[in-house]
């Protein structure tokens, strides 16, 4: 099993940054990629970002409302992840999610098979 541990949620201002984590314990081995969802209320969960690799390539892929402010990162030693949020709108508002993917293949859809509990971050007008 593998378990993915957020931090770093909050409140921040319009236009603030703010950067989440995300540890991964467990059996950690053969992870294809990792990414980032969110989900606001009455919304569906929504692809964020993700960090995949093939070989010896390494991918990051955005959702079109976030590129250019956020940023998705990985150290290797601690077996995390980041997601850097810069420019913050009121419609970043949403429960951040990291998951865990060890099947290859696509990364923006939801087909991953762990998922941390969850991480609120509120953007304030």
């Amino acid at each position: 099993q593998v378990q993915l541990v957020e931090s770093g949620g909050g409140l921040v201002q319009v236009g603030g940054s703010l950067r989440l984590s995300c540890a991964a314990s467990g059996r950690t081995d053969s992870t294809y990629a990792m990414g980032w969802f969110r989900q606001a209320p009455g919304e569906e969960r929504e692809f964020v970002a993700a960090i995949r690799w093939s070989g010896p390539y390494t991918y990051y892929d955005y959702t079109d409302s976030v590129k250019g402010r956020f940023t998705a990162s990985r150290e290797k030693a601690k077996n995390t992840v980041y997601l850097q949020m810069n420019s913050l709108k009121p419609e970043d508002t949403a429960v951040y999610y990291c998951a865990a993917k060890k099947s290859p293949g696509g990364v923006t859809t939801l087909n991953y098979e762990y998922w941390g509990q969850g991480i609120q971050v509120t953007v304030s007008s």
